[in-house]
């Protein structure tokens, strides 16, 4: 007869506690299960290879970004490395050559000699569904990564010591490569950037029709910086109410709705000063050139109500985003853009106004968090790979001094001025005699003359553009006398 003490046998999904903590069944599933993988799509991929000679279908895997990684078995990881190797030298590949190659490297015994060449080159008969076999193959490494990503993210928490902002950002930063196909990449041969740049000499003595990035939609502007440019962090500083967040619209404005038939690209604005309505309002009018004091008075006329219409109508399917949160971090700020170029892909982000950035840690100095919050700005540049305008003011330093502003009145400048690929200011020249009184429109200083001072540009000129800021419309125009 059993004692009482024997253990009654329980079900395998069952939970059992001890001391009050769910008791680890023996023959953990998380070990004992593979990870996904499919041998039937890899080594149908390495036949397709073969049978093709590894022109078009290797073509294929590289312009996909297959790698050797991405096969589960390691025998077809070193046969597709030495694929990719013969490809890279320009030899034809077939069974023989792959063989003699892996001979050389010291490589043959580890695949399981030529017999297992050959039976992996009878697996298929055409290489017609090489295209579908690849992308099982990456579909599988995802999902192992998602796991080996997931299963140190668990392991991390246990012994999480950082800042948990910084550490929610790591790891949502690890899942978004993942999601979006990605591999974080290391140094690159040069060859590489060498065609980017070559491509972007041909597109600019082509007319610029073919570069990456976005034009600003003012002519003097694009003539100096041929617009903005993936991976670049442009600064628009100016004191109070000379009008940067109106240029900035005007930029996401050009972006959405361009001339000369480009293609329009998305914008996602971060307005931590204005609301989105105010925002969108101010974009109404100055799309539709109403005066927006008109509205407020209720004297607008049937046309400007009409001119509003259209423009409202034009705007409303426009690839344009508005994130109006008040206290928001970089690191809020670099997810919600994360978000959004994952559904939509992104061609310019704004932020408005990077001193109202909140720091990750408000008991740091705050020359320290500015610094931080600058860094933030130009690694989401480049991480998205997409031109950040963010305005920034400055401090009183030119106006006591009665001269132009400079890189150095930026305020909390030195990161500022050191991440920046672009520093642009804007600045109101002081009016001479012949300007003063009234302008057009009857009012006194409806149209103003404003200089944009371009301060750096690591890759171009700096100088001077003059603009026209309609100040009843909140726009600027390029500048004619």
């Amino acid at each position: 007869m059993p004692s009482e003490s024997t253990s009654k046998p329980t079900n395998r999904g069952s939970r059992d506690f001890e001391g009050g903590r769910a008791a680890r069944p023996s023959g953990d599933e998380s070990i004992t299960r593979a990870q996904p993988h499919s041998i039937e799509a890899e080594e149908g991929l390495l036949a397709a290879c073969l049978i093709d000679g590894g022109r078009e279908v290797l073509t294929d895997c590289i312009e996909a970004k297959i790698q050797p990684d991405f096969f589960y078995k390691e025998t077809h990881k070193l046969i597709f490395q030495a694929l990719i190797k013969l490809y890279e030298v320009g030899d034809p590949i077939d069974e023989i050559l792959l063989y003699e190659y892996l001979k050389k490297e010291g490589l043959d015994e580890s695949v399981g000699g030529i017999a297992t060449i050959y039976a992996i080159q009878d697996r298929i008969e055409t290489a017609a569904h090489a295209r579908y076999f690849a992308k099982i193959v990456h579909e599988k490494y995802l999902l192992r990564r998602l796991i080996r990503t997931s299963r140190e993210a668990i392991e991390a928490c246990y012994y999480q010591q950082e800042d948990i902002s910084g550490f929610i950002e790591k790891i949502e930063q690890d899942i978004h490569q993942i999601s979006s196909g990605r591999i974080t990449e290391g140094a690159v041969p040069i060859k590489k950037p060498l065609d980017q740049a070559v491509n972007n000499i041909q597109a600019l003595l082509n007319g610029r029709d073919d570069l990456e990035g976005v034009l600003s939609g003012f002519r003097d502007l694009d003539g100096m910086t041929y617009g903005f440019h993936p991976g670049q962090m442009i600064v628009l500083a100016a004191r109070p109410s000379v009008g940067k967040t109106s240029l900035a619209m005007n930029f996401a404005e050009h972006a959405v709705i361009p001339d000369g038939g480009h293609k329009p690209s998305g914008v996602l604005v971060f307005s931590l000063e204005m609301t989105a309505a105010d925002l969108a309002m101010r974009l109404i009018c100055s799309r539709a050139r109403v005066d927006q004091k008109r509205i407020r008075d209720r004297v607008a006329s049937a046309q400007d109500q009409r001119e509003i219409f259209e423009a409202s109508k034009e705007l409303e399917t426009v690839p344009l985003w508005i994130d109006d949160a008040s206290s928001s971090s970089i690191l809020d700020l670099r997810a919600k853009a994360r978000r959004v170029d994952s559904k939509h892909r992104l061609g310019l982000i704004v932020i408005d106004y990077l001193q109202l950035v909140r720091g990750t840690d408000p008991r740091m100095p705050r020359e320290q968090q500015i610094a931080e919050i600058s860094r933030g700005v130009k690694g989401m540049a480049k991480e998205l790979n997409v031109p950040v305008v963010v305005l920034s003011q400055l401090n009183r330093e030119s106006e006591r001094e009665n001269r132009d502003p400079r890189l150095s009145d930026l305020r909390e400048s030195g990161s500022i001025e050191q991440d920046a690929d672009v520093v642009m200011i804007l600045h109101r020249p002081k009016k001479r005699d012949e300007d003063e009184g009234v302008n057009e429109g009857g009012m006194a200083g409806d149209i103003e003359h404003i200089k944009l001072i371009i301060a750096k540009q690591r890759n171009g000129p700096i100088g001077e553009v003059d603009l026209t800021f309609m100040r009843r419309y909140t726009r600027y125009e390029n500048f004619q006398r």
